[in-house]
């Protein structure tokens, strides 16, 4: 999992990332919110109206969802399942309230916190877009001191400050996630065997 406040540059290094590690897949959220302008439905989000979201939220088809800027956003499970019983690692973008969602139902999930390297480089960064009303950077920003507050609840932080040196953190700590002892155990228990023991 790996959060961040918008204008972070999240996107950029989630892509980055997901080109240098071809174990990784990304998932594909539902949204109700309209595509743009290049998008396509099942490519970076399902599109789906709100009503049918709305259903899959209350049959519990979803690890995680919310609701952000008026739209809803969740990660299907789905989804999630299909990829891991192809042998991949899933990388789920999602905002701080969805990480507290997946974080009780998938413990075991390393989760990455992306912060700015201060304040006045995120506004800085989100002016420069050119991509947004300016009421609706002030609510970003609003966002944004909000978000970083919940840094403690990741289990690693990487500072955007370089995109090189950020995403040479990022690919560390998906080579590391895959070292971990419960991903590690059954290919660990063969090794044993082989020991007598």
């Amino acid at each position: 999992m790996i959060s961040a406040p918008s204008g972070t540059g999240k996107t950029t290094l989630v892509t980055r990332l997901l080109r240098a590690v071809p174990r990784l897949r990304f998932s594909v959220s539902h949204t109700t919110r309209p595509p743009r302008r290049g998008e396509r439905n099942g490519r970076e989000y399902y599109f789906v109206a709100r009503r049918e979201f709305e259903r899959m939220a209350a049959r519990g088809d979803f690890v995680e969802w919310a609701e952000v800027y008026g739209n809803l956003y969740g990660t299907s499970w789905t989804a999630l399942r299909r990829a891991q019983r192809a042998g991949h690692d899933v990388l789920l973008d999602i905002d701080v309230q969805g990480h507290r969602q997946v974080r009780k139902r998938l413990p075991e999930a390393v989760s990455i916190f992306l912060l700015p390297p201060s304040y006045d480089e995120l506004e800085r960064r989100l002016r420069r877009r050119h991509s947004d009303a300016p009421e609706n950077i002030e609510r970003r920003l609003a966002d944004a001191r909000r978000e970083v507050r919940r840094w403690r609840e990741y289990d690693f932080l990487v500072v955007n400050d370089a995109i090189v040196a950020a995403d040479s953190a990022l690919k560390i700590v998906v080579s590391a996630a895959g070292l971990r002892r419960t991903v590690q155990q059954d290919r660990a228990r063969e090794i044993v065997k082989s020991f007598g023991g």
